[in-house]
């Protein structure tokens, strides 16, 4: 990746609190410098709206999950629909069975396969970003989590690690550096052909009913109530398929 960012870095760390804190912490204290950090464990790791993503290697072998985030500065014009230009680079890089939850999980079979956490700050007039991932390599346990997992050995059962990093990384850099000059619409009908709502309906965290209709140009999800069709932003809700009859 070093012709498309130069001094870029990728650093590898047996044990961290998060891999998104860490990238925070030093941007902080003045490295901006473009970062791939890997975490073999994490052991306060993080996912949307607070949630914790476990990240555990407990014993020898194969990792059972890859967690790493990646720091730069950025500069788009509008930020919008950073988190689904993410959720497409990372579900196309790895199994064309995956499909995307809005706004930011990657799933199977209506499990989660894997999950996208953003988080930006301004630091001496530059913007940083930092793009945090986690995906499930092999079986893990439900307990505490509100969505069944899933895991990348039940479409790939080869691939560990390392060979999953360089299947996703090199794509993902692009795919930001492309979301910089060029916003999200370029990457809609990309996410629409993922989108794993789309015609199906929904429950909205203020308990709205309605069916999703796709994303607009920014990312916004867009629901057909009662009340005719609702724009929502990942900041506002959360939003699961209604499951059974109706």
């Amino acid at each position: 990746m070093a012709p498309d960012l130069p001094g870029f870095t990728v650093e590898v760390l047996p044990q961290i609190d998060s891999t998104n804190t860490e990238l925070m912490r030093r941007a902080r204290a003045g490295q901006l410098e473009p970062t791939l950090l890997v975490a073999e464990r994490q052991t306060a790791g993080r996912g949307r709206l607070g949630r914790q993503w476990h990240s555990d290697a407990t014993s020898a072998g194969p990792l059972p999950s890859l967690t790493f985030s990646l720091g730069l500065t950025l500069s788009p014009a509008d930020w919008s629909g950073l988190s689904l230009v993410v959720g497409v680079s990372v579900a196309q890089s790895l199994h064309p069975d995956l499909r995307l939850k809005w706004p930011n999980d990657i799933w199977l079979q209506d499990r989660k396969l894997a999950g996208i956490l953003i988080e930006t700050a301004s630091f001496d007039g530059f913007r940083y970003a930092v793009i945090g991932v986690g995906i499930n390599l092999l079986p893990r346990h439900a307990n505490g989590l509100s969505t069944p997992p899933a895991w990348l050995a039940e479409l790939w059962p080869e691939l560990d690690a390392p060979q999953a990093l360089l299947q996703v990384a090199v794509p993902l850099v692009r795919a930001v550096q492309a979301f910089q000059r060029q916003g999200f619409a370029p990457s809609r009908p990309q996410f629409a052909a993922l989108d794993g709502l789309a015609g199906r309906a929904v429950t909205l965290s203020d308990g709205t009913l309605g069916t999703a209709r796709g994303v607009d140009d920014t990312g916004a999800l867009l629901v057909h109530t009662s009340d005719g069709m609702k724009t929502v932003t990942s900041s506002e809700v959360s939003v699961r398929p209604v499951t059974g009859p109706g």
